[in-house]
């Protein structure tokens, strides 16, 4: 079963029809690696797969990807704009396990209390939002402490069905990375040196967060062991101080 494949591959169909894409390096020992997970007739094979590319505007595009059978798909797909351009982050955790499905779809903003970047950034994508809302119903309490770096128009849902997944689910993360591309054809850089660095330590507020509270965490740990799954967090999933060393001091 690989729920999530067709996610994937239009995502990236998708970019390389719209954007102007070059590689961004992989570490070595990142690009795949895989498990054996459970005992005796529940014994399955995971493999992690990870994608990442990057544009003039988008500085890190990127995705890992978890296939282990029916109990455990996972597809956590993120962009992060560059440095001199204020652009939401792109976010997608899209998770099946045991107990259910998982859908988490959002802009996620700089700067989530500032109204012009509200309007500029989030009231566009809310006629969206209420659409697909009305077919995947709200998936509950969230940590409060997470609350700032999401949208008005977060799209978190809890489906019981795959087929909602297949179809409905698609159809949302298919409007609303649609809808972050023309954000990216319309978005300007920014050249402000106070706005500049709002910017930045918006950014580093959003990446040391995702770092250290990556649900993914326990499942890498248990899988691959906890040297390669702090590597794997910080040196790629969430990198930007080991891109930018400079930037460890900032706060």
């Amino acid at each position: 079963m690989t729920l999530y494949q067709p996610f994937l591959d239009w995502a990236i169909a998708t970019l390389q029809e719209r954007l102007s894409l070059s590689p961004y390096p992989i570490p070595e020992g990142f690009e795949s690696k895989s498990a054996v997970s459970g005992k005796g007739k529940r014994q399955t094979e995971v493999l992690t797969t990870s994608f990442a590319c990057q544009s003039p505007k988008l500085r890190q595009i990127r995705a890992a990807h978890v296939q282990g059978g029916e109990a455990l798909q996972v597809l956590n797909f993120v962009i992060f704009p560059q440095l001199n351009y204020d652009l939401p982050f792109f976010g997608g955790d899209l998770v099946t396990l045991p107990g259910g499905h998982l859908i988490a779809l959002d802009m996620q903003p700089l700067f989530r209390d500032d109204p012009a970047y509200r309007e500029k950034y989030a009231d566009p994508v809310m006629p969206s939002f209420e659409r697909h809302r009305q077919q995947l119903s709200w998936g509950g309490d969230f940590p409060a402490e997470a609350r700032a770096f999401f949208s008005p128009a977060f799209l978190w849902t809890r489906p019981t069905e795959t087929a909602v997944v297949e179809t409905q689910v698609f159809e949302a993360f298919r409007d609303y990375l649609n809808l972050y591309l023309e954000f990216v054809d319309r978005a300007e850089p920014v050249t402000d040196p106070e706005r500049r660095e709002a910017i930045l330590q918006a950014q580093l507020r959003y990446l040391r967060y995702r770092a250290e509270k990556d649900p993914a965490r326990g499942m890498f740990t248990r899988l691959y062991g906890p040297e390669w799954t702090e590597e794997y967090i910080h040196g790629f999933l969430f990198d930007l101080e080991r891109k930018f060393p400079e930037l460890s001091c900032t706060v």
